[in-house]
């Protein structure tokens, strides 16, 4: 388990060809008292190989909607980024994969980002995750970290 708001998560596979296994990894996440799971996963988007990061939150609906993330992919001058609202542990991984609400890297892409020989994947995600600001009851404004 990591704790902290930001994470940097490696993922390395010697065959990158082989996304038929749809192979995935979990990470949990220990950040602002609350748990999350970082999905990384390889699957078949049509004919397409892709890859698909995600975050869930442990957690409902209502209180996932509390907090934000951003995923980070890059390599060779270039980068993608995706940030959304975290999805509540209670949908599926696989309603969260099937409805792409996550950052979804091409093969060919992911390559590129690895460098070298294109015969290795070397992926670096980056990302982390913020408290939304809430109107608070008094009337004032939250501000993320500084209210309770």
């Amino acid at each position: 388990m990591h704790t902290g708001c930001t994470f940097n998560h490696r993922y390395v596979k010697s065959n990158p060809r082989e996304v038929e296994n749809a192979t995935w990894m979990l990470t949990v996440f220990h950040c602002f008292g609350q748990y999350f799971c970082l999905h990384f996963e390889a699957f078949q988007l049509g004919m397409a190989p892709v890859y698909m990061a995600f975050l869930r939150f442990m957690g409902d609906e209502a209180e996932a909607r509390n907090y934000s993330y951003s995923l980070e992919v890059g390599g060779n001058g270039r980068k993608l980024t995706w940030e959304g609202t975290p999805r509540s542990i209670r949908d599926s991984h696989r309603k969260v994969r099937d409805s792409h609400d996550g950052l979804i890297i091409q093969r060919n892409m992911a390559l590129f980002f690895s460098g070298g020989d294109r015969k290795e994947l070397k992926l670096r995600v980056t990302g982390r995750i913020w408290k939304e600001q809430q109107n608070n009851p008094d009337g004032g404004v939250c501000i993320p970290n500084l209210c309770s």
